[in-house]
Order: C-alpha cells, then sequence, then structure tokens
C-alpha cells in the first residue's frame, strides 16, 4: 500500500521547518533564524484519521550561490525530494514579501513538478492578507495561496485538510475505503522484511538467493535499484515479503543518473516492515551511514537483524575463523552500542551460507515483539531493582518509582509511572531498560520506556 508524500519546498528562512514541526507535532527538525539550517531531507509519517502521508522537509532553494559542496548538496536534495513528491507545497515569507528567489522557485516547479499539485503556503500571516499582497501572490501562477501562520500554529488545520483532500483526488486509499482494509489484511498475512543498507553491500543478491533464481536486477554499479520491489518467500508453511530497498546515501554522495536513488522509498520500505535486515558489507569497515541507519531502525521501533555479508569463508568451525568472527562482532558493539540486543547473521549470497538462520531469527524477534509481560511480575521485579540501586536524579527533587506497566506490544511499550520524569538521571534510564532486557530478553526489537508524572497517592 503506497503512502504519499507531501514535500515541503521554498528559499531558506521562510519557516519551513516551523511549519513542518507544528505539523509533526515536535520539534524534529532545527529551526533558527540562520538561512540553511536544514541540511538534509528531513521526513516524518503523519498518521491522519482520513489517511496518512510522508511529509518532508527540505534545505532553501538557492539559485546561483551553490559556493560549497555541502550547498550544491541542499539544492540537489531538494530537486531530488520534488521529482519523489506526489503534493508539494510551497512556502514563501508573507511579512517579507515576494523576492526574486521566489519567483524562480515557481518557475523550477512549473518545470520540475510536471502535473504534480502544488500548494502555496503564505507563511507569517499573523493577520489577514490585503488585495496587493494577494494580488502578487496569485502573480506566482502557482493558485490562490493559503495563509497559515507556523508559529502561532494558525491555518494548519485547514491546510491539513486541503493536503488530505487532495490526495484522496488523486486516489490515494483512505482508512474508510474497503480497499484499505483489504490491502492492510493482506500486509498483515505475511510477514513484511526490509533489506536495507548502503549501495552494493548485497540486498539484492541475498534476496535472489533466498528466492533461489535471479528475480531482481544485480549490478556492480552501485544504487541499481531505486524503487521498493517486494517479493513474496514461503518457508516452512509461512509466508514472509521481502522489500528489497534502493541503498541510503549519505548526503554530499547522492548523484543523478544511474546512481541517483530515493532515500525516501528506502525509509517508507522500512516504515512498512516488521523486521528490518541491515545488510552490511563484512569486508569493508563499519560506516557512520549505517549507524545512522540502524539509529532510524531503532526510532521506527522495527525489529532488527544485522547480516554480516559476503562472508565467505571455507572452515567457519576453525579457530582463526572464529577469532576473526568474535573480532567483527566486537567491532560491531563498538559502532552500534545501543544495539547490543540485535542478533548477527553471517551470510554469503553466493554459497547462500546460513540464509535459513534469518528465517529463524526472524521468528524468534516476532516472538519477542509480541510477549507481554504481566504488571504484577513487572512490578515486583522493578520493586527488587529499586532495592539494589534506589533511583538517582539530576533535580533537588528525589525520583520515585510508583509502579510500571506494559500497555502495547510490537515493538514493547513500557509505561513507568513517577513523581517527576525530568528528575531522572539518563544513566538510571538506560540501567533500568538494560535490567528489564537482561530479565525478559526482547531479542531483536527495541523497547520503549515511556516516564508518566503521577500524583503521589493520599495517605
Amino acid at each position: 500500500m503506497k503512502t504519499p508524500i507531501v514535500t515541503i519546498v521554498g528559499r531558506p528562512n521562510v519557516g519551513k521547518s516551523t511549519l513542518f514541526n507544528k505539523i509533526a507535532g515536535s520539534r524534529i527538525a532545527i529551526t533558527a533564524k540562520e538561512s540553511g539550517t536544514t541540511r538534509d531531507r528531513i521526513f516524518y509519517k503523519v498518521e491522519h484519521p482520513t489517511l496518512d502521508f510522508f511529509m518532508v522537509d527540505t534545505g532553501g532553494l538557492e539559485f546561483g550561490k551553490g559556493d560549497t559542496i555541502i550547498e550544491n548538496d541542499m539544492q540537489l536534495q531538494a530537486r531530488v525530494a520534488i521529482e519523489e513528491a506526489d503534493l508539494i507545497v510551497l512556502v514563501i515569507d508573507s511579512k517579507e514579501g515576494l523576492i526574486g528567489e521566489d519567483f524562480k522557485a515557481a518557475d523550477l516547479l512549473r518545470k520540475k513538478a510536471g502535473k504534480k499539485p502544488v500548494f502555496l503556503v503564505a507563511n507569517k500571516c499573523d493577520l489577514a492578507l490585503d488585495d496587493s499582497m494577494l494580488a502578487d501572490l496569485y502573480g506566482l501562477g502557482i493558485g490562490e495561496p493559503i495563509q497559515v501562520s507556523a508559529l502561532h500554529r494558525t491555518g494548519i488545520d485547514m491546510l491539513l485538510g486541503q493536503i488530505v483532500e487532495q490526495l484522496k483526488f488523486q486516489h490515494f486509499i483512505t482508512k474508510n475505503d474497503p480497499e484499505y482494509i483489504h490491502e492492510l489484511k493482506l500486509e498483515q498475512a505475511h510477514r513484511n522484511i526490509a533489506m536495507v543498507g548502503r549501495p552494493n553491500v548485497g540486498k539484492t543478491s541475498l534476496i535472489n538467493a533466498l528466492l533461489n533464481k535471479e528475480k531482481l536486477i544485480v549490478s556492480e554499479i552501485p544504487g541499481t535499484t531505486r524503487d521498493s520491489t517486494d517479493s513474496l518467500i514461503l518457508h516452512k508453511g509461512k509466508r514472509y515479503n521481502f522489500i528489497d530497498t534502493a541503498g541510503l546515501k549519505r548526503p554530499g554522495k547522492t548523484k543523478m543518473g544511474i546512481e541517483r536513488f530515493s532515500a525516501l522509498r528506502s525509509m517508507a520500505s522500512i516504515e512498512r516492515c516488521d523486521i528490518a535486515l541491515l545488510v552490511l558489507d563484512s569486508s569493508q569497515p563499519i560506516s557512520h551511514q549505517d549507524q545512522q541507519i540502524s539509529s532510524y531502525i531503532q526510532k521506527s521501533g522495527k525489529g532488527l537483524v544485522i547480516l554480516a555479508n559476503k562472508w565467505d569463508i571455507k572452515d567457519e568451525d576453525a579457530p582463526e575463523e572464529r577469532k576473526r568472527k568474535d573480532m567483527y562482532i566486537g567491532r560491531l558493539k563498538h559502532k552500534f552500542p545501543f544495539l547490543s540486543w540485535s542478533p548477527v547473521v553471517f551470510t554469503s549470497a553466493i554459497t547462500k551460507k546460513n540464509l535459513h538462520h534469518i528465517f529463524e531469527q526472524i521468528e524468534i524477534i516476532i516472538k519477542e515483539r509480541n510477549k507481554r509481560i504481566p504488571t504484577a511480575r513487572l512490578n515486583n521485579f522493578v520493586e527488587k531493582l529499586i532495592l539494589e540501586h534506589a533511583p538517582t536524579g539530576k533535580t533537588f527533587v528525589k525520583p520515585k518509582i510508583y509502579y510500571i506497566t506494559q500497555p502495547e506490544v510490537n515493538p514493547p511499550h513500557f509505561v513507568i509511572f513517577v513523581n517527576k520524569k525530568n528528575a531522572f538521571h539518563f544513566s538510571y534510564r538506560r540501567y533500568l531498560e538494560n535490567r528489564i532486557r537482561e530479565k525478559f530478553e526482547y531479542t531483536g526489537t527495541p523497547i520503549r520506556l515511556e516516564y508518566k508524572e503521577k500524583p503521589p497517592r493520599e495517605k
């Protein structure tokens, strides 16, 4: 089921990131008075009662000012986001008025957006625009401006309503449509597994090895897979949908042509999946990109298996090979300190080494993600922890834990009721999560610990 993409564009410092944050409901994008603060595309899945969509914030569009590699890359990232969008929101600063960059941005959209709908949003409208300003905005040739004040959240709901109506007009499935329920049931009928990682680490080759046939395109050129491709595999009576994604590249390495790919579609694949398989090239050093991908998987609450691919070893039981494997796992622990809960499978698409272990780990993780601990057992455990190590704080208020419960699974979600959540030191939060994992495991899945304030009970 395709989730539409809404991209916010405009020249620097018109309030794109503030608008993005207000719609997202949190400060995801960095906002500042200095232009060019948003260095990369930032995206967020907006869960609307009628229709969900991905929202993308971009670096400001500037013309003829790409003096550095970073600036050039910001412009390229914005243009790629325009090409990938289903709907584009052009933001202008109504207080400053139109300048040449706004007209150039509008002209770029007319050339690059094609038939994609473009909404013109006049931001910083603390008061309704006068007729002269409205006439100037109509001169952009985009259409009727939508007046908002992102800072004060004025007009945001109206903008959201128009976005959803337009996406409905584009025939994206709404949640009250019978087809939506049908598509949802189809997705839930099998396990959705996303293959993610940098270009050329062997994602497509691994899926081909699992399929035991050449179904997908495999190339030595990084970035051959530019869209997500689904492959259904039946294994021991269970259905798995493997999603092969375009490789995720670091900003500054994206190029046009065959190497240009959609990071957004890769992230959308992670959103679709139950478990992500992070594929690493074991012959190459672990990079910052790998860490970024794993961090996004963790923040998305998805299950995770790390695949150390291209591990072409004849005798794995030999002492020197066992030592080599232990050394590699040590490097993983150093690079991914927050992923000590993730299993590692050493694979080879050429020899089909350990491919059956992938299915074994998937089943283990699915079971772990749906595991629920009774409230009484949880609280008995936490009471013992408190006796062993009382909560440490960072304020004058002594932190106290009243009780804990697990309201949700997949991913496991714990709510800890406390006297003051900001009083807990980060080290004690980490201690609590580590001890919960030590006791209840939760292999291969992130767990969420939410602290909620609750007034003390009256004596």
